[in-house]
């Protein structure tokens, strides 16, 4: 699935995450805030390693493709998004474990950052659904979402346990690929 990857956007560029980006990555996401709603805490540079290490692992095996996102005009890790359940059977796969630096929060990095994932997921490895999936608790993500053009599908309740033990719904939104056309050119617009 990977032989056109990098993605490359106006303002991002989305990077296999490897070992090597620890420092980068950590120095993105020590701030806790991200961290609120998130399946994994990731409360150390320590714990940031594990993460990297199972992305690594997931990668090598073919289940998860775990991008770094890098701020063009600096070079600089940002954030992490990646591919995640892939049913090549199926046509369909979902993106998620996405987070950024709060610096980042609320600018044109997560809709290109998605814009560049979905033309992928639908243009290139021509799948037929793209879903997103979020701790119902978590607003700012679901209205992230929702500005993507992903429809809400429903909650799946008492989905998942997350790290902190807490017991989370799971609200799940996805784009099929006859949307695929119509949202392009409004993501564009959004991306101005």
């Amino acid at each position: 699935m990977d032989d056109k990857l990098p993605l490359e956007g106006e303002t991002v560029r989305l990077i296999i995450m490897e070992r090597d980006q620890l420092d980068e990555l950590w120095e993105a996401g020590k701030n806790q805030s991200i961290w609120e709603f998130t399946a994994s805490k990731i409360q150390s540079k320590e714990e940031m390693k594990r993460v990297i290490e199972a992305a690594v692992t997931e990668t090598a095996k073919g289940t998860q493709i775990p991008f770094a996102v890098v701020e063009k005009k600096t070079g600089k890790i940002i954030g992490s998004s990646r591919y995640l359940d892939f049913s090549m059977a199926n046509k369909s796969l979902e993106i998620g474990w996405t987070w950024y630096n709060p610096d980042y929060w609320r600018t044109r990095v997560n809709t290109e950052t998605k814009f560049l994932m979905l033309q992928y997921a639908f243009e290139k490895v021509d799948m037929n659904r793209v879903q997103f999936c979020t701790d119902s608790r978590n607003v700012r993500s679901q209205k992230a979402i929702s500005r993507l053009g992903a429809k809400k599908e429903g909650v799946l309740r008492k989905h998942r346990i997350i790290s902190d033990g807490y017991v989370r719904d799971t609200v799940v939104f996805s784009i099929i690929k006859e949307e695929w056309e119509g949202l392009k050119p409004l993501l564009r617009d959004k991306m101005k």
